[in-house]
């Protein structure tokens, strides 16, 4: 099998490539298979980033849909899967605490303009650079913010004004508000929570997640819980895509926007980035860096047209489509057409998902993404120490870009360092 590293720079859809050798009807069929796995997994899991972003469930399934579908038919990689990621839950929660909406919808219409320009101008290359250190800075930082975001609706507490956005003082205005817990959602969110970490170690094939928010929510309807559920906070989930919109053009808003859709893009790009890189790494191939983040840029612009929000590659999707027998881009393009289905058949049903559970679904998202093993390793050496430390502390009490920025000038100065002094040894 060639690993695609003789065309990895070219600007074709591995779609393209993929239907040039031949595609068959076993081909299909294990996309398809691959395809309905990895919707089972993205439909509560999209729902549930979706809530934690400050945005109703309805667009999180919109972005699994519309962007997911592009990035599987233009994108570089022939497993990779397109959605909300978990990773965006602090940058899209705080710009529509500030902005609003209409500003969402700016943002990430920007920042897939400024990702497709990235690959256009073929510097691809120099994301994939960022060192590990910083990486796995960032991602701890964001597990962390992830899961402080859900205490609140995890333990069902009631405060009295918003929730505050830094992680600091958000634990301590949670901390105040702790009588007020309500024990039927932490027993409904814990509950989700175990479900899936038991069937991902004794039945690792079935759909954990999926199960976990079934048995609540039947759960929750039989026993009368007074829990809230995705209806009782947002209404009903349509059962369809809205109408396309483009958001209204104000200079001055898009001005102020530009150095926030920069933070989405960065971001975008290393994910999207990684991502594919964990899908190479299983599957033997190269996928096509600059191709790969066009494909990314557009599926968020058609994301913010459709009303939904950052789209990016997701890691765990990814793993799971490859895991699942997925052969090329088709399997991913099947999930969005059967995440549609879902939305179209089974909207009325998802009014009565407990917001605990999807709380739950995603403790377990952070707590899987925090790359425990490797921040540890990497604090018994004071040079990668410092770097992670400094990208996680900034990332968890500032914000991502800030930790991103530190964590790459301090892996460069002491990149500098070592140079100098080899050139004086």
């Amino acid at each position: 099998m060639p690993d695609g590293s003789a065309t990895s720079h070219l600007y074709r859809p591995k779609l393209a490539t993929t239907l040039a050798e031949g595609y068959g009807l076993d081909a299909l069929r294990r996309d398809a298979m691959a395809g309905l796995t990895v919707a089972v997994l993205a439909m509560p899991l999209s729902m549930a980033i979706a809530v934690a972003s400050g945005v109703s469930p309805a667009q999180g399934l919109v972005t699994a849909i519309v962007g997911g579908f592009l990035v599987s038919a233009l994108g570089g990689s022939r497993v990779q899967i397109g959605g909300p990621a978990g990773a965006f839950i602090l940058l899209v929660s705080a710009t529509v605490a500030r902005h609003g909406p209409e500003g969402l919808a700016v943002t990430v219409l920007l920042s897939g303009v400024m990702l497709a320009l990235v690959g256009v101008l073929r510097l691809g290359r120099l994301i994939r650079h960022v060192p590990h250190t910083v990486t796995v800075g960032f991602t701890a930082g964001i597990a962390v913010t992830i899961a402080a975001s859900q205490l609140r609706d995890l333990a069902g507490l009631r405060l009295e004004g918003a929730e505050p956005g830094p992680v600091l003082a958000k634990l301590a205005a949670l901390a105040g508000a702790a009588p007020t817990w309500n024990p039927s959602a932490l027993a409904v969110g814990v509950g989700a929570a175990v479900v899936v970490l038991v069937l991902k170690r004794w039945r690792p094939a079935w759909p954990g997640m999926l199960v976990a928010v079934i048995a609540a929510t039947g759960a929750a309807a039989l026993l009368h819980l007074p829990v809230d559920t995705i209806g009782s906070r947002f209404g009903a989930i349509p059962s369809g895509l809205p109408a396309p919109r483009l958001p209204a053009f104000d200079a001055r808003l898009w001005l102020e926007l530009t150095p926030v859709a920069l933070s989405f893009t960065l971001l975008g790009g290393l994910e999207s980035l990684l991502s594919a890189k964990v899908a190479d790494s299983m599957t033997g191939r190269v996928h096509r860096s600059n191709m790969e983040l066009v494909a990314q840029g557009l599926a968020n612009v058609a994301s913010a047209i459709f009303g939904g929000i950052a789209v990016t590659g997701t890691i765990a999707r990814t793993a799971t489509n490859v895991r699942a027998g997925a052969r090329s881009p088709v399997a991913g393009i099947l999930h969005s057409v059967f995440l549609l289905g879902f939305m179209l058949l089974a909207a009325p049903l998802a009014s009565g998902i407990p917001l605990a559970a999807l709380a739950g679904l995603l403790l377990v998202v952070a707590w899987n993404m925090a790359e425990r093993e490797e921040f540890a390793a990497l604090l018994r050496q004071w040079r990668p120490a410092a770097v992670v430390l400094v990208t996680f502390g900034l990332t968890l009490l500032h914000d991502l870009t800030a930790g991103i920025l530190a964590g790459c000038g301090l892996a460069f100065a002491f990149w500098l360092a070592s140079q100098w002094r080899r050139r004086r040894n």
